[in-house]
């Protein structure tokens, strides 16, 4: 039986494929005032996914639920004439909502064998039957997108969540200033410093000198070893806080000192009491997890500004096989938290007995390795929070995990957005990318891109030829 639809003004119906669902939970209501469609095949693929404690069936179910929420107790008549989608916030109604049941009879264009095929069939004999409407497909799946595309079909990309088109436009936390700052800014305004470690710049100077983009946290040198970073700006006065390379490449962690200027900078944020998130994006070997870890044991272990470390981080594999490893849940993590047991080691390499120190960090740091499975629904107090591999999460999962942060909490985001191994993802549409862009900004985040490959001359000389 075929729905009776709705007649928007621009005569546009949006069908969501499953990955779009599972993508953003909330996405039914990010199509204005147009008709929403939900394939039955999507339903039923929902309600295979939505079992277990994997971050797929969490989205899974909250997709469902927000489905739900929507029909509420519409009857089956109603639903095939669609329901209408209101905001959470009052505003009146963005359009309906309908499910689509297969059509009966409809030829079947591609074999029917694969899921995608039956919802391209059943959409290309809704187009076939109103020819006047203009029936979208919207699927993260690129090999879906093209088999609509050459069925006749018209399909695109899930794009709601994605603030920048391009990744090299993304934030990198801090500006190259050419020549001397102060000699520029002098030249335009005369300046009194005093020794002071602040400093007051009328907006339309720094505009001049960093352009209109610049935002709260963000960094800024020049050629003259200077550096500073943007405290506030309150639309006539940005204040700005004045550092030098030399103070900040004197830091140390635990032991580590920056190697370059782009790991002083984070390990400046990393340090900063008043910054609640961090979000650190560069290359395999560029030094993420050692700075994060470093960091991290200096606040709980020797400043006692944390009391504990929560390790994690977001692996395809991870929420698919850890059920099925022996152990408990920190037991089971270990394969997949490399990373930091690795870097553990090499902070303590040059003890005179490794092994003895790594013990005693161990027996003395709650450093608990959390499945992200089950740090969904947690909230963790006076933590700090290490989320590796940040970029093969979702705009919506990063959120999930985000919240979890309680009072006196820091979270640290790491991620390297050249290598993403979660399906639908990309650059431009990583939940790291997101959350970066989103916290531009705000007073209490920053972020910072690193550069160079620490690792070794082999990954450096891999990284820029492989």
């Amino acid at each position: 039986m075929q729905p009776t639809l709705s007649d928007p003004a621009d005569r546009k119906i949006y069908v969501l494929d499953t990955n779009v669902l599972i993508h953003d939970p909330n996405s039914v209501f990010n199509f204005e005032e147009h008709q929403v469609l939900i394939p039955m095949v999507v339903l039923e693929e929902l309600d295979k996914l939505k079992v277990g404690n994997t971050a797929i069936a969490a989205d899974a179910r909250q997709a469902v639920r927000t489905i739900d929420a929507i029909l509420g107790p519409a009857s089956p008549t109603e639903i095939m004439a669609g329901v209408d989608i209101h905001r959470v916030v009052p505003g009146g109604p963005l359009g309906t909502l309908t499910i689509l049941i297969p059509i009966e009879k409809a030829p079947a264009t591609l074999s029917t064998q694969i899921n995608d095929n039956r919802i391209i069939n059943d959409l290309l004999a809704l187009q076939a039957k109103r020819p006047d409407y203009k029936v979208i497909l919207v699927t993260k799946d690129i090999n879906m997108r093209l088999k609509a595309r050459g069925s006749g079909l018209e399909s695109e990309d899930y794009h709601n969540d994605q603030l920048i088109t391009d990744i090299d436009s993304l934030t990198s936390g801090y500006h190259h200033i050419e020549g001397s700052f102060w000699e520029k800014l002098d030249a335009m305004a005369p300046q009194t410093v005093n020794g002071e470690r602040e400093h007051s710049v009328d907006r339309g100077i720094m505009e001049e000198l960093l352009g209109a983009s610049f935002f709260v946290n963000q960094f800024f040198f020049d050629d003259r070893e200077f550096a500073g970073r943007i405290l506030s700006d309150d639309g006539s006065q940005v204040r700005l806080e004045l550092l030098n390379t030399g103070s900040l490449m004197r830091q140390k962690a635990w032991g580590l000192a920056p190697r370059d200027l782009y790991q002083a900078m984070a390990m400046h944020l990393l340090f900063d009491p008043d910054i609640d998130l961090v979000a650190l994006n560069g290359a395999a070997g560029s030094g993420k997890t050692i700075l994060a870890l470093a960091c991290a044991l200096e606040q709980t272990m020797e400043t006692k500004l944390y009391k504990r470390i929560i390790a994690t981080r977001s692996t395809r594999g991870l929420d698919e096989d850890i059920g099925f490893l022996p152990g408990t849940e920190a037991e089971k993590m270990q394969p997949w938290l490399g990373a930091f047991t690795d870097n553990l080691e090499a902070l303590h390499a040059e003890d005179f007995d490794p092994s003895s120190s790594q013990h005693f960090v161990g027996a003395k740091v709650p450093l608990q390795f959390k499945s992200l499975n089950f740090v969904r629904g947690r909230s963790f107090q006076q933590s700090i929070m290490i989320v590796d591999e940040a970029q093969n999460l979702t705009p919506h999962q990063i959120k999930t995990i985000v919240t979890r942060a309680g009072q006196g909490t820091k979270v640290i985001c790491l991620g390297n957005l050249a290598q993403i191994d979660t399906p639908y993802l990309g650059p431009t549409s990583s939940g790291l990318t997101f959350m970066s862009e989103r916290f531009k900004g705000f007073a209490h985040a920053g972020t910072v891109t690193l550069k160079g490959v620490a690792r070794s001359r082999l990954a450096a000389y891999a990284e820029s030829h492989l």
